[in-house]
């Protein structure tokens, strides 16, 4: 018998469409499945059983008058802790945020899914401030890989990686703002899509200005264009979010990549890549080219990118760290002092010139080449993940390393929509992921191209 924690999205909602099972029957399934693993994996930092379940029965309700509200009426969904969610703390990973808190508003996707029916089972762990690109927090603790739990899972989004992964969830809300959905879903070996800049609001407004972008982490692309097309669109609250009525996520989902022209880079300005990793994201650019699409490999040159990416995050979180007394500084997270220090180092005058100019040096260069290809396919990290305790890979303590995640960050900078799903296994059995980039504003077409991939192998889940 197949256990309801580990269907799909989709596969629910045609269920109690048919009345075979109930949001509620569901919903205890994930909390019961949360409640068996979540103590050695740490993907939680709340759960809210109570809450969930009148979610559940309140969508019990509505479908059995047919009236669902939305495209994840009844659906089990996590929220990362970084966005703002009603009645419940928004800690960040962090001890220098009160818990006594009182949120009565919801940030826009959350908003948005709790207008659908979405049940809400709480929220996932990131690290502080969603600064760094591994699982640990202050606040949370250690998050840990379901492959292997010596592992990290990555970071920041890393419960809601996790949470997808070990079948808590189909549903999980994350954030990227340098790969924080991206780096956990190759890690972890399921599918995460950073929109563009705009495509999905957010409020209050991030110190880190246009490089987060909020989106879904999935077991399935199909249910990532289902939660991405709730969670697109305009809200008052935020200026720059995309009004575009046109936008839908599921509409081509189906029609394949034959015709498009494909951009597969090995490596981006020479960074080094595993063999592993190299072979796997290979083999992933001949299964498009069987599929119909015309593949051809570049060289990509962004060599400034990292740097250019560095010098803004540094002055995003020296700004966040800079009101704090010198008490709170002893709680945060000491590898996010280092980077933070560096920032309030830096001039004006250079973080003017990494932020407008090289930045748009940047993004010119990466429509140039979308004016030839329709998408650029390359690995989303050089490796499979490395043990926890570690901010980077050999990590030995007492500096801050941004250039071992080189293929996720660019893509923050350029505002384009950037994918990872699962494109092989490790000789040690860990997930190896493959990035697909598209234009700006052609969040589908990277669906679209990982659904016909995603059809070509049945990728597997951890063995838990």
């Amino acid at each position: 018998m197949t256990e309801l924690f580990s269907l799909s999205a989709a596969e629910l909602v045609d269920a109690y469409k048919a009345k075979k099972i109930s949001p509620v029957e569901a919903t205890k399934s994930c909390l019961g499945r949360i409640a068996a693993l979540d103590e050695k994996l740490n993907a939680f930092c709340l759960v809210d059983e109570e809450s969930a379940l009148a979610d559940a029965r309140a969508s019990e309700a509505r479908w059995m008058r047919n009236e669902p509200a939305g495209l994840v009426d009844g659906v089990p969904t996590t929220i990362k802790d970084l966005f703002l969610t009603r009645k419940w703390p928004t800690m960040k990973g962090s001890l220098t945020v009160s818990r006594e808190q009182a949120c009565d508003t919801d940030a826009p996707a959350v908003a948005r899914l709790r207008e659908q029916g979405a049940v809400f089972l709480g929220k996932t762990t990131t690290t502080e401030f969603g600064h760094k690109g591994v699982g640990d927090s202050p606040l949370h603790g250690t998050t840990r890989n379901p492959w292997n739990t010596d592992l990290t899972p990555g970071g920041s989004s890393c419960g809601a990686g996790v949470a997808a992964a070990a079948s808590m969830a189909p549903l999980n809300l994350g954030s990227d703002g340098g790969g924080s959905i991206r780096i956990p879903a190759s890690f972890c070996g399921i599918f995460g899509i950073k929109p563009g800049f705009g495509r999905v609001p957010g409020a209050p407004a991030s110190i880190a200005g246009s490089l987060p972008g909020t989106g879904p982490m999935t077991r399935t692309v199909e249910d990532a264009a289902l939660m991405l097309q709730v969670i697109a669109g305009d809200d008052a609250r935020d200026w720059t979010a995309l009004s575009d009525v046109a936008f839908d996520a599921l509409s081509g989902l189906g029609e394949g990549v034959k015709g498009l022209r494909i951009a597969y880079a090995p490596t981006i300005s020479g960074a080094p890549v595993t063999d592993e990793v190299a072979q796997s994201v290979a083999q992933a650019a001949a299964v498009f080219r069987e599929l119909g699409a015309t593949v051809e490999q570049i060289d990509l040159d962004l060599r400034r990118a990292v740097d250019i990416y560095t010098t803004i995050l540094s002055v995003t979180l020296a700004s966040a760290i800079a009101p704090m007394s010198e008490d709170q500084r002893k709680l945060v997270d000491p590898g996010l002092l280092i980077i933070a220090d560096a920032g309030s180092k830096l001039g004006a005058l250079e973080y003017a010139q990494a932020l407008h100019v090289e930045r748009a040096e940047l993004g010119a260069r990466m429509r140039a080449l979308h004016e030839t290809y329709d998408l650029l396919i390359l690995p989303s990290m050089p490796r499979t993940a490395f043990p926890v305790g570690e901010d980077f890979p050999g990590d030995k303590g007492g500096e801050w390393r941004g250039d071992w995640t080189p293929f996720t960050s660019p893509f923050n900078l350029t505002y384009q929509p950037a994918a990872s799903i699962p494109c092989g296994l490790s000789p040690e059995g860990l997930p190896i992921g493959l990035q697909i980039v598209g234009r700006v504003r052609a969040e589908a077409t990277v669906l679209r191209a990982a659904r016909a991939y995603e059809k070509t192998r049945a990728f597997p889940l951890p063995p838990l």
